[in-house]
Parts: C-alpha cells; structure tokens; sequence
C-alpha cells in the first residue's frame, strides 16, 4: 500500500470520536459524528460529480476534473471504509483476490450462488 495511502487512513482512524476526533474541528470528526447516511450520502454526491466531470472532461477533454472528482471519492470511501472498521488494505487484497478473474465469469458465479440460497431456501416446508 502507498505511503500516502497509510497515511491518510490513519489520519482518517485519528478522527473517529472515539479516537479523539472533535466535531468542531475536524471535517471528517463531523462526518464521523453524523453517522452512516451522512457519509453515504455524501459519497453519492461524490459519485456524481465524477460522473459529470466524466462527462464533462468528454465534451472538452479537459480530464483534470476527473482526477479532483475521484479524488474527493476515493476520500470520502475511505472514510466509509473506516466507519465499518475496514482499510484500504483490505480493498487492495480484495481487488488482489480477483485479479486474473474474468469479470462476466464472477458475475455469473455470484448469480448461481445467490440462485442456489434462494432454492435452498424456498425448499423448506
């Protein structure tokens, strides 16, 4: 994992209350105060922004934008990620996990699973 990403977990891991993090200070120690929707919703306003900047950055190819966007996305992800006792490890070694795997292949493999616990689950009296 990056220098820079360590860094910024626990930077984000020093904010949560129960760490310490003051409300009145600290962005991401409001965030964390506020609860899950707080961070969830502004992760989906994240999320559109890059999607209009992507959009944007289509039209006149300015893809700086883009990169600010996904920036402040991957930020606001991270702290989600700490809400839920998660890190950013953690997400590498999943992405690590499916390297190699074919996308259409998982997918399918999700659906059967998901198809199978259903039958399971319906067959009962």
């Amino acid at each position: 994992m990056s220098v820079t990403l360590k860094r910024l977990a626990a930077v984000i891991e020093s904010r949560k209350i129960e760490n310490g993090g003051d409300p009145a200070t600290s962005y991401v120690a409001r965030l964390f105060a506020k609860g899950d929707d707080a961070i969830l919703k502004k992760i989906g306003e994240e999320a559109t922004e890059t999607v209009m900047a992507a959009k944007d950055a289509r039209i006149d190819g300015d893809s700086s934008k883009v990169l600010y966007e996904c920036a402040d996305l991957w930020f606001h992800s991270l702290v989600l990620l700490a809400q839920f006792g998660l890190s950013p490890q953690q997400v590498l070694d999943e992405l690590a996990r499916r390297e190699g795997l074919s996308g259409i292949d998982e997918k399918a493999a999700r659906k059967d699973a998901a198809r199978a616990t259903t039958d399971t689950n319906t067959d009962q009296p």
